[in-house]
């Protein structure tokens, strides 16, 4: 049987990366059924309305709920009764905002069902470790969906560092700002200063890729917020700026916003610069990752928000092209992200006859390290935490006393 697929979240991933993900998925013939669950009608009826998904996927369609009869209302725990319909052992796809996680992962998780999380995982360590208990105990993927770790360039610098080829990280830079549009979206309704803040929800891949590159875990943070307003008033941090030491010593600075110019080309500026001592000289990793060589000036802009006339697009996170045949195909880390881990809850069931060798493929799956799962990234969540506590007390440094 393949297996079928439920996303909890209609957002703005949903549409971007997750959804045609799993559509190139079904179009191959590996997974079956897709179904999308949000808390308001209007959000499933925008996706099964894009004109996007309908070039590139032809004929392909979601079960969507609420459905087109149900009420006109929020409906914030629909997702427990759609997950308890589904046989066991399928997979649930988690792209809810941040606090929301740990509810619709526990859920999945004890009706059976195999987890794919947009990141940060959760936002406490001790939730990451219930689910890491929890999953393990019954035999279930949990993988979470830190996509720049799919990036070449992240898997060709983890090759070479770990081979001893950088020497030892010093000191290093990285910053993430998203378009200001971003401001206008779901975001104002939930990234404020009381649950989320621009590290926490942008930085974190930083945090992530310098551990999944060099190896070395984080042991004190102090992130620096700046208060300003969503246009529907609500107030978050969405500009930050962070400290992170590391446990050789290291110093890695992190600044994140919801504040690049719209009218900048590309959809967003960012960029990770790592400087290393070498035995005898200094080494050096620099990835710019919001400009790959591409400058396009086009006769109009596009619908998309924050399209600009001239841009200068990356062709390596996410994009549509036509290889022949039905549709489109999406190229780029983010699909491979996506797949890598819907291809791994395959493998656990095609493999695994007994809970006990389940539980084994996924300590195996743990110990390689490329796919995030609690067991192996739990410092994200120390890191998180200790952000929260810092932004939250004016940027004070902040241990981390717990081993992950």
């Amino acid at each position: 049987m393949k297996p079928e697929i439920l996303i909890v979240g209609g957002g703005m991933i949903t549409h971007d990366q997750i959804l045609p993900s799993l559509y190139h998925m079904q179009r191959q013939g590996r997974i079956g059924e897709i179904a999308i669950c949000a808390q308001h009608r209007q959000t499933v009826q925008g996706l099964c309305a894009s004109p996007t998904m309908a070039e590139a996927f032809p004929g392909q369609s979601f079960r969507a709920f609420p459905t087109a009869g149900d009420a006109d209302q929020p409906q914030p725990d629909l997702f427990r009764e759609l997950i308890a319909r589904m046989p066991p052992r399928n997979i649930v796809v988690v792209a809810v905002p941040d606090h929301l996680h740990f509810n619709v992962i526990m859920e999945a998780l004890s009706r059976e069902q195999h987890v794919c999380s947009v990141k940060p995982l959760v936002l406490r360590h001790a939730e990451a470790r219930e689910i890491e208990r929890e999953a393990q105990a019954r035999g279930l993927v949990v993988g979470v969906e830190y996509h720049k770790r799919f990036d070449d360039r992240s898997l060709m610098a983890r090759r070479s560092y770990r081979a001893g080829r950088f020497g030892e990280f010093k000191l290093g830079t990285a910053c993430l700002l998203e378009k200001w549009f971003y401001r206008h979206s779901n975001f104002q309704n939930w990234m404020t200063t009381r649950n989320s803040d621009a590290f926490t929800y942008i930085g974190c891949h930083y945090v992530d890729l310098v551990h999944f590159i060099t190896g070395l875990l984080p042991v004190a943070v102090s992130v620096y917020g700046i208060p300003d307003r969503f246009p529907n008033g609500k107030e978050g941090f969405l500009w930050t700026d962070a400290r992170v030491i590391w446990n050789n010593g290291a110093c890695l600075n992190v600044q994140n916003a919801l504040g690049f110019p719209d009218v900048a080309p590309g959809g967003n500026t960012q960029g990770l610069t790592l400087y290393c001592k070498g035995e005898n000289d200094g080494a050096l990793i620099a990835h710019s990752d919001q400009y790959r060589g591409l400058k396009y000036s086009y006769t109009h802009k596009s619908g998309d928000p924050g399209a600009t006339l001239y841009t200068e697009p990356s062709p390596d996170y996410f994009q549509y092209v036509d290889v022949g045949g039905k549709g489109l195909a999406p190229v780029g880390y983010g699909y491979r992200s996506v797949e890598y881990i819907i291809q791994t809850c395959l493998r656990v069931e095609a493999e695994c006859s007994t809970l006990a060798l389940r539980q084994s493929l996924l300590r195996e799956i743990d110990k390689a390290g490329i796919m995030a799962t609690p067991a192996n990234s739990g410092y994200n969540e120390l890191v998180i935490e200790a952000a929260r506590e810092s932004i939250l007390n004016g940027g004070k440094l902040v241990e981390i006393r717990e081993t992950p």
